[in-house]
């Protein structure tokens, strides 16, 4: 990062002064997942002047970026290439960066076929918040020993630390893709799915909705059409199917799109993650189920307590994505063993509690 140097001692000596004035800062990239975890407060932290590829090597599948640079650069970079980010990190919209995906380690429609961002975290270097520089993993995965730090990154919302650079592994893009559709209830659609998942198919991304279910298919083009043939179903147009994904992936689907209004009369948008072979989850409100079953989006007015009973009577448990008020808390609350390691972490990387306080938990 020799090349970065300037903007990096810039948000040293930021990280510095706040921790000499006890005073939260926010970390800001292009600041389109704002609305994801509590609400920020503080001084903003703008990483994206540490941008750019640090090197990329096609043949290896791995890539080092640095934390500014936008998500849509790295994935044209990589395209070039015939290669991609395979678990579809949503975007949202314009101006996204590739720290804030990792740290929000969100995944697309994908994610249960080829795995989530943590998965593909190789190594990173972080800001803590005692202006620290510190560097974990590595390009291989063989480099990770210990504690996989870099990892933990993932999906941390940035409580831990700045991130400045991380290494990832990519995949080569599908050489052949098709999608299939089925009317279908959802208890026959979560039925199907189950019994898919135990049958050599090249299922890449499912998703069931109002009454239709459609599904993914990807990889070698005998793969693919050996699943077609097996599955049966509707084809979709290539168009098509590509503008369904990418309404799922970048949640520009109309399901998505909760009006002002909507959310000030108390309804929300929330994630349920779910084994995949939980059974149907029943709320008011509208569904739609991706990941072969395991996540199940409610858009809902139940009061939260509803919503989390709900899904830990499924087996799992519920995050509150969108929302007017979110005084009931965004994550599932966790256990006292697990808080005490959140605690312990936040200690041991930010012991003065600057940076991003409350994003993940309010005793964070």
């Amino acid at each position: 990062m020799d090349n970065q140097e300037p903007a990096l001692a810039r948000l040293i000596e930021q990280v510095d002064d706040a921790r000499a004035h006890r005073r939260p800062v926010e970390i800001r990239g292009g600041g389109t997942k704002v609305f994801y975890g509590g609400v920020p407060s503080g001084e903003p932290l703008d990483v994206r002047g540490l941008s750019g590829i640090s090197s990329y090597e096609p043949t290896e599948l791995v890539v080092t970026v640095r934390a500014g640079t936008p998500l849509a650069e790295l994935e044209d970079a990589l395209a070039e290439h015939g290669q991609c980010l395979p678990f579809e990190p949503p975007r949202f919209a314009a101006g996204g960066t590739v720290g804030g995906m990792v740290a929000a380690g969100l995944s697309g429609p994908s994610r249960a076929s080829v795995g989530s961002v943590r998965d593909h975290v190789l190594g990173a270097t972080l800001l803590n918040g005692k202006g620290e520089i510190l560097t974990f993993g590595g390009q291989v995965a063989k480099n990770v020993a210990g504690y996989d730090v870099s990892r933990l990154l993932a999906g941390s919302c940035g409580i831990l630390g700045v991130i400045c650079e991380v290494s990832l592994k990519v995949l080569p893009v599908n050489r052949s893709s098709a999608t299939l559709s089925f009317d279908c209830s959802e208890s026959d659609a979560l039925d199907r799915l189950k019994q898919w998942a135990s049958q050599p198919l090249a299922i890449n991304a499912s998703s069931w909705h109002e009454g239709r279910l459609h599904l993914r298919v990807a990889g070698a083009a005998a793969a693919v059409n050996a699943a077609c043939s097996r599955l049966g179903g509707t084809a979709l147009e290539p168009d098509a199917a590509a503008a369904w994904w990418l309404g799922l992936r970048d949640q520009t689907e109309d399901f998505f799109a909760i009006e002002e209004s909507s959310l000030h009369r108390g309804e929300c948008l929330w994630r349920l993650s779910v084994p995949g072979t939980a059974a149907a989850v029943t709320l008011p409100g509208r569904q739609l189920i991706e990941w072969n079953g395991a996540q199940r989006w409610w858009r809902t007015s139940a009061a939260p307590l509803v919503v989390r009973a709900a899904a830990a009577t499924a087996g799992g448990h519920a995050t509150l994505l969108r929302a007017a008020d979110k005084s009931a808390g965004v994550f599932t609350p966790v256990s006292d063993v697990l808080l005490r390691i959140h605690r312990g972490l936040k200690q041991a990387f930010d012991p003065q509690r600057i940076l991003n306080p409350g994003r993940l938990y309010a005793e964070l």
